[in-house]
């Protein structure tokens, strides 16, 4: 039976992943800043170009859900109690979509690590051509990175959506 306090757990959990995003995204910034700025090979310098790219999108991701978690938190216990149609028109759909396009992010994922993977391994051995090495391997493990984080929040959204289908279905 789905419950305020099945909502109060998903969006907690989001919380908690936004933050986590947040912190890797910080990270990701200082590292590739460290790289850039400190090293003087041109593998490291390479090597930050992937990193503080995608640790901005963290970065990103991470404050966009952490600034309407707690809005759309309220919303749907709100809506629960006084519009339970909304479920139904809002929120599932809402769900099914963030669903729809983690999916779409775990491909994107995916290619981009075997892009980084090929990059590095074709050009690991071209002292000339370090600069892309270091891309490629930074690439390919910040999109691992992402793929983890992302599989992370996908566990709880799928049980959260699951829930919404069951109590749209009981609403009939």
């Amino acid at each position: 039976m789905f419950s305020k306090s099945d909502i109060e757990k998903y969006f907690s959990a989001e919380k908690q992943s936004s933050l986590i995003f947040l912190i890797v995204g910080v990270i990701a910034i200082g590292l590739a800043l460290y790289f850039f700025f400190s090293n003087k090979t041109q593998m490291y310098k390479g090597a930050a170009i992937p990193i503080i790219l995608i640790g901005v999108v963290f970065m990103l991701v991470g404050f966009s859900v952490q600034r309407k978690s707690d809005s759309d938190r309220i919303r749907n216990v709100y809506a629960y109690d006084m519009k339970p149609v909304d479920f139904k028109e809002v929120e599932l759909p809402r769900m099914q979509k963030l669903l729809n396009d983690m999916a779409i992010y775990r491909w994107i994922e995916i290619g981009l690590f075997a892009s980084g993977v090929l990059i590095f391994l074709f050009l690991r051995k071209k002292p000339d051509l370090s600069f892309w090495s270091g891309l490629g391997l930074s690439l390919a493990i910040m999109a691992l990175i992402a793929h983890g984080l992302d599989f992370m929040a996908k566990k709880p959204a799928i049980g959260y959506t699951q829930k919404i289908e069951s109590f749209v279905k009981e609403m009939k």
